[in-house]
């Protein structure tokens, strides 16, 4: 299947470049890999259940979302036990210790994904009681 994307021409730069360094064949066997990964992690986070502590770091322009950031963090304070912040240039670093139910973290983490401003966001599961 042939499909297009948009995607900025510094991160196909950095992508063909960690592909290569990899020794892959070509960028379509590299995508379909990085695609699977995601979907890996996406089922992780979605087959987790019970009591967790995690970790969930991201970071964003904080010009571009701070107020909605705060807005999410304050919804999900019932889970978020400490933030920890720093900049980095334009951007910023946010990590956030949670600990409560798994569905109430994904939810969380989803939020924080719907910001066009946020570049990235990662979720370690420290202790999963539910399993």
């Amino acid at each position: 299947m042939r499909t297009s994307f948009n995607i900025p021409d510094e991160v196909v730069a950095e992508f063909d470049r960690v592909w290569r360094d990899e020794g892959l064949e070509n960028r379509s066997r590299a995508v379909r890999e990085a695609m699977l990964e995601y979907i890996e992690a996406h089922s992780r986070l979605e087959d987790t259940s019970g009591e967790i502590v995690a970790l969930v770091g991201f970071d964003y322009r904080h010009h571009d979302v701070i107020q909605e950031l705060h807005a999410v963090q304050h919804d999900y304070q019932d889970v978020i036990l400490n933030t920890s912040h720093t900049h980095q240039g334009e951007w910023c670093l946010e990590s956030l210790f949670c600990r409560g139910s798994a569905e109430r973290v994904r939810d969380l983490t989803y939020r924080l994904r719907d910001f066009d401003g946020v570049r990235r966001v990662k979720v370690m599961v420290i202790r999963d009681e539910g399993a």
